[in-house]
């Protein structure tokens, strides 16, 4: 019965964070409706998304070099 209990709680607190969390529906049917106005435009991830790659595959070779020497 208290592992029953227990699940249940679990259950409970795990799923009132969807409903604590939740945003408002757009009754109006337009896009951008709400309480706070329409969402700010998204921003760009893929401007020198390349650079980024590059520097974290060299940030991985450094630690996995500097690692193996100390081993």
């Amino acid at each position: 019965m208290k592992k029953l209990l227990k699940f249940y709680l679990l259950t409970f607190v795990l799923l009132s964070d969807f409903v604590a969390f939740a945003q408002p529906g757009d009754d109006d049917g337009g896009g951008g409706g709400g309480l706070e106005g329409g969402d700010p435009e998204p921003a760009p991830i893929n401007s020198k998304l390349i650079l980024l790659a590059i520097i974290g595959i060299l940030f991985v070779m450094y630690t996995f070099r500097k690692n193996r020497k100390e081993a």
